[in-house]
């Protein structure tokens, strides 16, 4: 191949040769390095070289964006990696994919640094709502009350009563980072709320720890909250006692006064309700979610929503059957407010508070009614296997569990005994009579 020095002109003038598609050049300063030019004029630098006996061609560029020493300088190159036995083309693809990596990583070190930055300053008022909302679909209606109330911040005026709503137990945490929700942070937070609401503080941090380990389970917010911040020894310490409120039942003597001032009270439906949450040892807000639908006054059963069971199926009672009778049908639920934003029974414990003050009774929970029913039941020596299915515990025993489903008759037999006894001690004189329904127009 004839070679000639590579000018400016020369390679400006250089055309392809007529009859052909292409045509080359050949400098005599840069071994291998070549200039092609295509019948429609196109132009470029090429490198010519033989790699294991096998001849290849690399393209290196067109004059317009190369210089003469510039391809001159990329010839030797490609030369000197020809001679130590490396193909320029994978060398090249090499350094290629080393460049995108390299780019790849900076962009993933930049990206994890902002998503670590953005994920160490999430606080629990930013994750709470998404994990409530999250989960709606799965829980009830009073469970995502209880969600909602544990973090309410407070300040609002009271519906009922003076002043203004107080913040819910996990209110002073909503500004916290995830990041700092340490064992020593829990435990101080329990220690306090502890000391004046026990049984919200408790609850407030069983919902809380559910919440962590629904935090572990999601990409984004997974392992911010340091690991056992709910098991350490700090937060241990301060967990209130989960032993029964000590006299937090009523005793056989104390039923007459109970009746006599929960029968006196001026709310016939907070009265009714009071009573048949005695008598029926249902959990308060079962009872409250009572739908006339769920009362069958025909076959006088009532069919209660269970947080463990989903739903049961209880007798309904003759003194029970005969005060949900007498309430009136303003909408669906059996224990009704025209003053509620839902139509139903709001908070019944005011009520109930002034109740036992006129008894000269000393302070009763509305839980405590249900522990009422099931300790109060023993007197007329009903199973316990009885009771529980009647109150919705969960079967304790291997029996219990997998053999003995009581049907609804059978428990009625216990469950009428049971209520007759208590109305023997109140000194009740109940006549029974036929359900008369009546429907209230709310005004």
């Amino acid at each position: 191949m004839a070679k000639v020095k590579f000018t400016a002109g020369r390679v400006s003038g250089f055309q392809c040769e007529e009859g052909k598609s292409q045509s080359f050049l050949w400098d005599s300063e840069a071994p291998g390095l070549g200039l092609r030019v295509t019948a429609n004029g196109a132009k470029s630098y090429m490198f010519q070289a033989k790699l294991n006996g096998a001849a290849m061609r690399i393209t290196i560029g067109a004059p317009g964006t190369w210089t003469i020493p510039e391809a001159q300088a990329e010839a030797r190159r490609l030369k000197v990696l020809i001679d130590h036995g490396k193909d320029p083309r994978q060398v090249k693809a090499a350094g290629l994919a080393a460049e995108e990596k390299e780019r790849d990583d900076r962009r993933a070190e930049a990206d994890a640094k902002e998503l670590q930055d953005k994920r160490e300053t999430v606080t629990l008022g930013t994750v709470w709502p998404l994990y409530v909302e999250s989960r709606r679909k799965r829980w009830s209606e009073w469970h995502i009350r209880d969600h909602e109330n544990v973090v309410r911040v407070g300040g609002v005026q009271k519906v009922r009563g003076k002043g203004v709503t107080e913040p819910g137990p996990l209110a002073s945490l909503l500004d916290v980072r995830l990041s700092d929700l340490t064992g020593k942070h829990i435990g101080a937070w329990l220690s306090k709320e502890a000391k004046t609401r026990p049984t919200q503080a408790a609850l407030s941090f069983r919902l809380l720890s559910v919440f962590i380990n629904w935090c572990d389970s999601q990409s984004e917010y997974a392992g911010l909250v340091p690991a056992g911040a709910c098991k350490a020894q700090q937060v241990r310490d301060e967990m209130p006692s989960k032993n029964a409120k000590e006299g937090d039942s009523l005793q056989r003597e104390q039923l007459a006064p109970w009746f006599q001032a929960v029968r006196q009270m001026t709310n016939a439906v907070q009265s009714a309700y009071l009573q048949a949450l005695l008598l029926t040892g249902a959990r308060r807000r079962e009872l409250a979610a009572l739908r006339w639908l769920d009362v069958d006054f025909e076959w006088l059963s009532m069919t209660i929503r269970d947080k463990v069971e989903g739903e049961r199926t209880v007798p309904l009672c003759p003194y029970v059957a005969q005060l949900l009778a007498a309430l009136p049908r303003r909408n669906e639920w059996v224990f009704s407010s025209p003053t509620s934003a839902n139509g139903q029974l709001a908070e019944p414990t005011p009520g109930h508070k002034r109740a036992l003050t006129a008894a000269g009774l000393p302070d009763l929970t509305l839980h405590g009614l249900r522990r009422s029913f099931g300790s109060l039941a023993e007197w007329t020596e009903t199973p316990a296997g009885v009771v529980a299915q009647i109150m919705g515990h969960k079967p304790s025993a291997i029996a219990e569990k997998h053999y003995r489903r009581r049907p609804l008759d059978l428990l009625r037999m216990w469950h009428v005994k049971i209520e007759t006894w208590m109305l023997e001690q109140a000194r009740i004189d109940f006549v029974r009579a036929s359900p008369v329904l009546r429907v209230v127009v709310a005004a």
